[in-house]
């Protein structure tokens, strides 16, 4: 038996540009699967499928005819099947896939609809005099923040912020903080700001906005549970008793966005309730 001197280095194929790029596209095409079908039943019957593939090649190779043929049988149907089973997963992922940012195009349209739920539903705490503190995470992250509270990872919502400050509720002591388009914790605790040039008579909830916007580029939005006044803190200092149309100028310069002029005529119309003491006792701001 002669056995070949060529070095197996020389004989493996060359790692190009294009090789390294389609390499990258396929793990990229294999983890968004995996994003899509984790904690699915998706993920049971991909099992499945793993499991008659097994069944299939061992047939093969134990020379089972029987048990190799009735399974060929079936594999020109797997691709209807997996359409079938999977449509809801696919259309997840694909989703997923149009709702990131690509060459700054597609998740600005998903920004704007969350902060449009962020607003609409300080604007409806404000009105019922609820208090709340919403914190929106930019470059700095707020992770040990998040741990100290209660973690939920869900999509922003109008309806979802109602309910977490709901009076009475677990969640409504503390701050929400949220990183993109996610609520990622509620009941979190925050850091007071100690400024000896802020008023005495801003309470917890406020002092806690200014605190946590010392330590971080992140934006706070607080209404006040006794006034419904309106709040937004940034770098440390806090602009109190704003309007939604000011709150929504405040978010788009903060996370470098564009602002339609139709789009503020429409919260100036909204407006926020007006009338109260701007500034709330240090007794009833609870953060």
């Amino acid at each position: 038996m002669q056995i070949s001197n060529v070095p197996f280095a020389s004989s493996a194929p060359k790692l190009t540009v294009t090789a390294v790029i389609d390499i990258l596209v396929v793990a990229f095409l294999l983890y968004q699967l995996i994003q899509a079908v984790r904690r699915t039943r998706a993920a049971h019957v991909l099992a499945g499928i793993g499991v008659l593939l097994a069944v299939y090649w061992l047939s093969t190779w134990a020379g089972l005819e029987l048990l190799r043929s009735g399974l060929a049988t079936v594999v020109p149907y797997t691709a209807i099947a997996l359409i079938v089973l999977f449509q809801s997963e696919i259309r997840r992922t694909l989703a997923r896939i149009g709702r990131r940012r690509w060459l700054g195009l597609g998740g600005e349209l998903q920004q704007r609809e969350s902060l449009d739920d962020v607003l609409l539903a300080l604007g409806r705490l404000s009105q019922d005099r609820v208090g709340a503190l919403i914190v929106l995470e930019r470059n700095t992250g707020l992770r040990t923040f998040i741990e100290s509270g209660v973690a939920m990872d869900a999509r922003i919502s109008r309806d979802l912020l109602l309910s977490i400050f709901q009076p009475g509720s677990a969640l409504h002591d503390g701050a929400v903080i949220i990183q993109g388009d996610q609520i990622r914790a509620a009941a979190c605790f925050l850091p007071l700001s100690m400024n000896p040039a802020l008023a005495r008579k801003l309470g917890t909830r406020h002092r806690a906005a200014i605190g946590i916007t010392e330590e971080a580029d992140c934006i706070a939005l607080v209404a006040s549970e006794e006034t419904g006044r309106i709040s937004v803190a940034a770098a440390g200092d806090i602009e109190m008793d704003v309007t939604l149309a000011r709150v929504d100028e405040r978010l788009s310069r903060h996370f470098g966005r564009k602002r339609g002029r139709d789009r503020a005529v429409a919260l100036a119309a909204a407006g926020s309730p007006s009338g109260a003491p701007a500034a709330d006792s240090g007794t009833g701001e609870a953060s």
